[in-house]
Order: structure tokens, then C-alpha cells, then sequence
């Protein structure tokens, strides 16, 4: 009888104490459901193409219909049922990327050993583009950070930095590779962010951190560790404050570098970039043209 009561007391305690551990089990759920549902997602990234601007020392890169290594033919529709692609790419530097500090710094990380919690981060967004109109080659500086907080508070610790300098709206225009002057930012403002703010990174438009003959900024960041992203787009659509960031990047073994994917994650009521739509994510909607190979331009086109 005493067993028989215990066993029925502890199923009773255990019957008590499932719906509290459900309820905290989904309690990210509950955060999507009541935060995230309806947030606008923005595109961060550049779309990689065979013609986007990269540093003359990479070369180019190409894009070909992947085929059968028994016959050498490219699989088709038509005939297989489905098309592959061979990227045969010149480097890992190329287009939006997540420099990881075994870019210049064996001893430091590689992109396939960075930690899992880069994935999500509170996005800043600090603007030079009026300094910019006035000096192609401006760099933010420590006084541009300063009277960024003096607008919008403390930047958060563990945040990511976006520099918003328009550069990449001349993308993709392959002379924006060969410009000696661009806009960067300042060895004193990355101490800044890094040592005094404590981010996670910075990310600016143009495809090098600064225009110094020694790359000065990005030789620090690498060889102190940090990581930093390049490339980015559309900064104009996204919010100075308040807008998370999503990451996310292949982990080639080894990789010395990374093409990266950034969206940004604004208010429900932000102008800018698209809601999620059951409607529409899933299934995705049938398009008016079918994809196709253009031999001209190397890549698929509609």
C-alpha cells in the first residue's frame, strides 16, 4: 500500500510539473510568437555573380552547368529532371564576407572555428554619409561613434557595428574595386568599439576595412582576434538602432574567409523589407519564367 502511494504521489508531482516545464520549454516560441511574428527581415548581403568587383590579385571567378564526371555533360531538366552548378570560385574574399582574424593570423580562429553565438546580435548602424560626400576617403573616428550615443545611448556590449557610408549603391560596378580612396574606419575608432565598447564586430561597405598603405585597421583587428565583415549592402533600409542581426556562413575547413549572410530583423512597423508570409515562404511561388542558362553572361538568368 505504501508503495502503491508513493508511486501515485510522484505520478501526481510529475503530472503537476509538466505543463511548468512545457511552458518554459516553449518560451522562445512565445518570443516569436509575440516579438518576432510580424518584424520586417532586410537583405544585408550582395548576391555573388561571376562580375561583382573583387581585388585584381583574386582574379575572377566562374559559374558552369555541373555535369556527369562519367560523360561529361551537363545534367539538364529536360533529360535528369533537375540542373546543378559547378562554382569555380577565385577566392574566399569575395563579394559579402566574414573575415575571420586566420585571415592574416594563423594562430587565431578560422571561419569553421567560430563559435555558434555569432548567429544572432543587436545591429548598429552608424552613418558617415555626409562626411563621405565631402571626403571620398573619410573613415569613421571616435568622435562619429560618440555623437552617435549622444543620440541613441551606450552602444550595447556584445553588438555588431555597421558603418553606413551608401559606397555600395555603385554596386555592382567593377571599378568600385579599383578606387584608391574609399570610405573606411579609423584604427582609433575600431580600439574604441572593441576595448571600450566590447562589440562582437564591425562591418563596413567597401570590400577593405580602411585605405591605409598598410591596411592598418584590419592588420590590428586580425591579429587581436576579432572578426569583421565586409561588403555589406543596403544599410540605407535598416534602422540606426534597435534592429537585430541576423549571421550566417558556410565553415569551409580552414576557411580563411567567409561569404557571409547578414539580414537585418526591424520593427513591425519599419518601411523597409518583407514580413514572413505562410502564404508565400511556403510553398514559394511559381515563377512566370523558368530559370536558363545564359552562355553570354555565365550564370542563370530568367
Amino acid at each position: 500500500m505504501l508503495r502503491t502511494a508513493c508511486l501515485l504521489a510522484l505520478s501526481l508531482l510529475a503530472a503537476s510539473a509538466a505543463p511548468a516545464r512545457a511552458a518554459d520549454d516553449t518560451r522562445l516560441w512565445d518570443v516569436y510568437a509575440t516579438q518576432l511574428k510580424d518584424v520586417k527581415y532586410v537583405a544585408l548581403s550582395h548576391v555573388i555573380a561571376p562580375d561583382i568587383p573583387v581585388w585584381h590579385g583574386f582574379g575572377p571567378s566562374k559559374f558552369e552547368p555541373a555535369g556527369s564526371p562519367d560523360t561529361g555533360k551537363p545534367y539538364r531538366y529536360d533529360s535528369d529532371g533537375f540542373e546543378a552548378t559547378r562554382y569555380t570560385l577565385a577566392t574566399d574574399q569575395l563579394g559579402t564576407q566574414l573575415d575571420p582574424p586566420a585571415h592574416w593570423a594563423p594562430e587565431y580562429p578560422a571561419i569553421d572555428e567560430l563559435p555558434a553565438s555569432y548567429t544572432l546580435r543587436p545591429l548598429v548602424v552608424i552613418p558617415i554619409v555626409e562626411q563621405v560626400k565631402r571626403d571620398p576617403g573619410y573613415a569613421l573616428r571616435v568622435d562619429d561613434i560618440l555623437a552617435w550615443e549622444k543620440r541613441h545611448g551606450r552602444i550595447p556590449e556584445g553588438a555588431v557595428v555597421f558603418v553606413r557610408s551608401d559606397w555600395s549603391k555603385r554596386w555592382p560596378d567593377p571599378a568600385l574595386a579599383r578606387l584608391e580612396h574609399f570610405p573606411g574606419v579609423s584604427l582609433p575608432a575600431l580600439k574604441f568599439l572593441h576595448e571600450q565598447r566590447h562589440i562582437l564586430l564591425h562591418g563596413h561597405e567597401p570590400l577593405d576595412t580602411d585605405d591605409s598603405p598598410d591596411l592598418e585597421g584590419e592588420a590590428w583587428l586580425m591579429h587581436h582576434g576579432y572578426v569583421q565583415a565586409e561588403g555589406v549592402a543596403h544599410l540605407d533600409q535598416v534602422p540606426e538602432v534597435g534592429a537585430l542581426v541576423a549571421i550566417g556562413f558556410p565553415r569551409f575547413q580552414g576557411g580563411t574567409g567567409g561569404y557571409a549572410s547578414f539580414t537585418a530583423i526591424c520593427p513591425p512597423d519599419w518601411p523597409h523589407g518583407v514580413a514572413a508570409d505562410p502564404r508565400r515562404d511556403a510553398p514559394l511561388p511559381r515563377a512566370d519564367k523558368p530559370l536558363r542558362w545564359d552562355p553570354e553572361r555565365g550564370l542563370r538568368v530568367r
